[in-house]
């Protein structure tokens, strides 16, 4: 069964992702996170231009860090707030972050202001609204979908249009990515996210990092549940988080053993390497 899943997915990522010629590039629908999320996106669209690959990139008007480029086509589409309500919301959200970093993520479920991701969460919505938008995406015939999943958008995106979809992430937010996957993850081997333990974790820590699995079943399907709505709306049935996620066809993990300890992973989980920032300048010379 896996041999016959890799190789279903493995020439998709080498037809889209890895040809340098023209004659078989491939027609991308790109979906990003704003953010320093783009930061790292951005350079891997940059080669799959140089490359030969169509992009077309899907992006709101407002945002941080998006931005039109001469090398990809750009589709925008409006949204109900201005960059001057996310920065206010993010403020709000960075000043309360300080105040409770020592809390459990049950309390921060109660505590921390959450107009800041509902806006993320929520854009989606306002790329449906675009009749015009959606009606281009149903008519342009795409190779795949290669998105950033923290928002969920690309996610949706790709069920809708029933395309195979690249994700590109860190590591997803919450459990999802290992049910979405069908990954093991046992609580006993490998640590949670946030906490800092190795694969060697003690009995008192295993016991942690179960309670911290049970805050986080119960934190996530909060803090996600705009975007499930939202999806819900669009697709026109009731959707989980496990639907989105479980969709993906390949996973490109910005990480690898070294920064992570090991884990296990599927087949079509492929480890890139630590790409998390801008691309470093040279160090200046000085003189002895």
């Amino acid at each position: 069964m896996a041999l016959t899943v890799l190789a279903g997915l493995l020439p998709l990522s080498v037809c889209l992702l890895l040809t340098p010629g023209p004659t078989e590039a491939g027609r991308l629908l790109v979906v990003p996170m704003d953010g320093s999320h783009w930061f790292t996106m951005s350079s891997v669209v940059e080669q799959l231009v140089q490359r030969g690959h169509e992009l077309v990139v899907v992006m709101p008007e407002v945002s941080w860090q998006l931005k039109k480029s001469f090398n990809f086509t750009v589709k925008t589409y409006s949204l109900s707030y201005s960059i001057e309500d996310v920065n206010r919301e993010f403020k709000r959200f960075v000043d309360v972050q300080w105040k409770i970093r020592e809390q459990n993520l049950l309390s921060m479920m109660m505590t921390t202001p959450t107009q800041f991701f509902d806006y993320f969460f929520s854009h989606c919505k306002s790329l449906f609204e675009d009749r015009k938008l959606v009606r281009y995406l149903e008519e342009t015939s795409f190779d795949a979908v290669f998105l950033d999943p923290f928002d969920m958008c690309g996610l949706i995106l790709a069920k809708y249009l029933s395309l195979p979809s690249v994700v590109f992430t860190r590591g997803a937010f919450c459990y999802f990515q290992d049910e979405g996957t069908q990954c093991p993850s046992p609580l006993s081997y490998v640590p949670r996210g946030l906490l800092g333990f190795s694969d060697t974790m003690t009995f008192r820590e295993r016991v942690q990092n179960l309670l911290f699995h049970v805050q986080e079943r119960l934190f996530c399907r909060y803090f996600l549940k705009t975007a499930v709505d939202a999806a819900s709306e669009i697709l026109q049935t009731t959707i989980t988080p496990y639907d989105l996620y479980s969709q993906a066809s390949i996973w490109l993990l910005r990480t690898d053993f070294v920064l992570d300890y090991p884990k296990p992973v599927m087949p079509n989980m492929v480890f890139i390497g630590g790409i998390n920032c801008h691309a470093g300048k040279p160090l200046t010379q000085c003189g002895t």
